[in-house]
C-alpha cells in the first residue's frame, strides 16, 4: 500500500460515515414529522336539495304525553299489565332503556310467558329484554315494521321532544335520565352494521346565541366531542355552531332486525288489532306489557296522551355525506341510506296523516337556501 493511498481511503471512509450519518439523520427527520403531520381539513359534502330530487315523504303521529313517558303497573283482572308508552320524540332513543325499566315490573311478578302489545322499537326491544331473561313472548300488533309508527321517525339518538319542560320534576329529570343510559349502553352492545347503526358527527347552528337544551343536560357526557366550534371552523351559514356526535339508528335496517331476532328466540307474532280491555283480558298470557303508543290512549282511556305530527322528506341518497345538521328554522337534515331525511315539523294535536304540502314546501326552500349558502 502506498503513503499517498491510506489518506484518501481513510477520507473515503469518512466521507461515507457522513453521507449515512445524513441519510440516517434525514430518515429520522422524515419518521418524526410524520408522527406530526398535519390532519386535512374536514370537507363537507353539500347536499343537494331540488324539488326534483325528492323520492318520498312521509308522516307519522308521535305519542307524546306533557308530563312524559309511562312506565307502571297495574292489574286487569287477574292479569298484570305493565305500560311502556307515551315517549313522544324519543321512542326509538329511549326504547331499550324504558323497556328495561318495564321489563323489571314484568319479571318481578314471577310469571314468565308475556304478551307484548306493539311492534315498533319499544314492543320489538321489551320483546328482546324478556327473551334474553328466559321469557315466553307473543307479539300482538296491528301492524308490523315497515308500517309500524316507529318507521316514521328519524332516528338519532337523542332523549329530545320527550315532555314540557314546565312539567319537569326531579323525579322525571332521574327516570329520563336512567332510561337514557340504559338505552345507550345497549345500542352500542348491537352489531351495528347488521342493525344500521352508526355515529355520525352533528351541527346545532344558529345566528343566536346556543342555548343547551335541558334534556340534553341531563346526560351531557352521552354526547361525546361536545364543543362550540368559531365561525372559521365549519362551512355554515350562521354565526354560531355547536358539534357533537352522536348514533343514527336507521328504521329500515333496524326494525327488521329485531323482529327477525325475536323469532329466532322463539317469539310468536299475532297480527291483530285490540279494541278494548276486555280482548286483553282475553289473551292467555299472565302478564301483559302494554307497548301501543298512541293506542293507548283509546285502550286505556289515556286522556293525558296526544298526538304530534311529524312530517319528513327524502332526497335521493348521497352516501357521500356523513354529518347531520339542525338549525333553528326549524331545519333538519339527516344522511340515512335510504335517502337524505329532511324535517322539522312538530304539529300537536295534529291526527291527520295526509301530506301537508306548506310544510314540504317550508322545509325543502328552507334547506335549498341554507345549503346554496353552505361555503364550499
Amino acid at each position: 500500500m502506498s503513503a499517498r493511498a491510506v489518506p484518501r481511503r481513510a477520507m473515503l471512509k469518512a466521507t461515507g460515515l457522513a453521507a449515512l450519518g445524513a441519510g440516517l439523520g434525514a430518515c429520522a427527520t422524515r419518521r418524526r414529522a410524520s408522527l406530526v403531520w398535519p390532519q386535512p381539513p374536514r370537507r363537507f359534502a353539500p347536499v343537494h336539495v331540488s324539488e326534483d330530487r325528492v323520492i318520498r315523504t312521509v308522516v307519522g303521529l308521535r305519542p307524546y304525553r306533557p308530563s312524559g313517558f309511562v312506565v307502571r303497573a297495574e292489574k286487569l283482572g287477574d292479569k298484570t299489565v305493565v305500560h311502556n308508552y307515551g315517549h313522544g320524540g324519543g321512542g326509538i332513543t329511549l326504547s331499550w332503556g324504558t323497556s328495561e325499566l318495564a321489563v323489571d315490573e314484568a319479571w318481578a311478578t314471577g310469571e314468565r310467558r308475556f304478551a307484548v302489545l306493539g311492534c315498533g322499537a319499544v314492543g320489538l326491544a321489551s320483546a328482546r329484554l324478556l327473551q334474553q331473561r328466559g321469557g315466553e313472548v307473543t307479539i300482538y300488533a296491528k301492524d308490523l315494521p315497515p308500517r309500524t309508527t316507529s318507521n316514521i321517525a328519524g332516528g338519532q339518538w337523542s332523549p329530545t321532544s320527550v315532555m314540557d319542560q314546565a312539567r319537569r320534576t326531579a323525579d322525571s329529570d332521574a327516570l329520563l335520565a336512567r332510561a337514557s343510559r340504559l338505552s345507550h349502553r345497549d345500542y352500542q352492545r348491537l352489531p351495528a352494521a347488521e342493525f344500521g347503526i352508526r355515529w355520525v358527527e352533528n351541527y346545532i347552528l344558529s345566528d343566536q346565541p346556543l342555548e343547551e337544551m335541558w334534556e340534553h343536560s341531563l346526560v351531557r357526557d352521552l354526547y361525546p366531542e361536545e364543543r362550540e366550534l368559531r365561525p372559521g371552523e365549519h362551512p355554515f351559514p350562521t354565526r354560531y355552531a355547536r358539534h357533537f356526535t352522536t348514533m343514527l339508528i336507521e328504521p329500515p335496517v333496524y326494525l327488521p332486525a329485531m323482529l327477525r331476532d325475536v323469532r329466532l328466540a322463539g317469539g310468536t307474532v299475532v297480527v291483530r288489532e285490540l279494541a278494548g280491555r276486555e280482548q286483553i283480558q282475553e289473551l292467555p298470557e299472565p302478564v301483559v306489557l302494554n307497548c301501543t303508543g298512541l293506542g293507548a290512549k283509546a285502550l286505556f282511556g289515556d286522556e293525558e296522551l296526544e298526538p304530534v305530527r311529524g312530517q319528513l322528506t327524502f332526497l335521493l341518497p348521497q352516501p357521500e355525506v356523513d354529518y347531520i345538521v339542525i338549525t333553528d328554522g326549524p331545519l333538519y337534515m339527516f344522511p340515512r341510506r335510504d335517502g337524505i331525511l329532511l324535517g322539522g315539523t312538530f304539529e300537536r294535536g295534529e291526527w291527520s296523516l295526509e301530506v301537508n304540502e306548506d310544510a314540504k314546501k317550508r322545509v325543502v326552500e328552507g334547506q335549498i337556501d341554507f345549503f346554496r349558502r353552505m361555503r364550499a
